[in-house]
C-alpha cells in the first residue's frame, strides 16, 4: 500500500510517555476524521504497545520507544512500535492471554490480547536481546 503521510517520532521508555504517544497518534490522524470508536481502539492498542515497552522491553532500564505512523491509501492506518530491549523468546507464548513475565507486579498478561481486539492486524517481530516490533494496522471507515 502506498503512503500518503508519515511520521517518526522516539522518545525515552518512561510511563509517562505512554500518554504522549496516544495523543501524537490521535493528533496525526486527526485529519482523517475517524469515529470516536476507532480513535478510542488506536489510543488503547497504542497505550499497550508503548507500555510493553516500557515495562517489559528494558526492565526499569533507560532506553528508547520508535513509533511510526503511516497513512496508507484507502483510510488505513499502520502503526509500528519498536523498541531495542531484551526482546521476546517466545512470541506464541508471550500472546497468550493471561502470560505475563512480570507477574508481581500485577500484569494482567492482556496487553497483545487488547491491541489484537482493537486493531485489524497485529504482528510482532522480536529476537532475544535485540528488541520488539509491534506492527498493527487499522481500516477507518469511510465517511458519509
Amino acid at each position: 500500500m502506498s503512503v500518503k503521510d508519515e511520521i517518526k517520532l522516539q522518545f525515552p521508555a518512561f510511563s509517562e510517555n505512554e500518554g504522549f504517544a496516544r495523543t501524537a497518534v490521535s493528533a496525526f490522524i486527526s485529519k482523517l476524521d475517524p469515529r470516536v470508536d476507532e480513535l478510542a481502539d488506536i489510543r488503547t492498542a497504542v497505550s499497550e504497545a508503548v507500555t510493553n515497552a516500557v515495562v517489559h522491553a528494558y526492565r526499569k532500564e533507560a532506553g528508547l520507544v520508535y513509533m511510526t505512523v503511516r497513512i496508507l491509501k484507502d483510510r488505513v492506518v499502520s502503526i509500528h512500535i519498536r523498541d531495542k530491549g531484551c526482546g521476546i523468546e517466545d512470541i506464541e507464548k508471550a500472546m497468550t492471554p493471561l502470560f505475563t513475565t512480570a507477574p508481581n507486579e500485577e500484569r494482567s498478561g492482556l496487553g497483545f490480547a487488547v491491541m489484537e481486539s482493537f486493531m485489524d492486524t497485529l504482528s510482532v517481530k522480536s529476537r532475544a536481546g535485540a528488541g520488539t516490533c509491534i506492527c498493527m494496522k487499522k481500516k477507518l471507515a469511510e465517511k458519509e
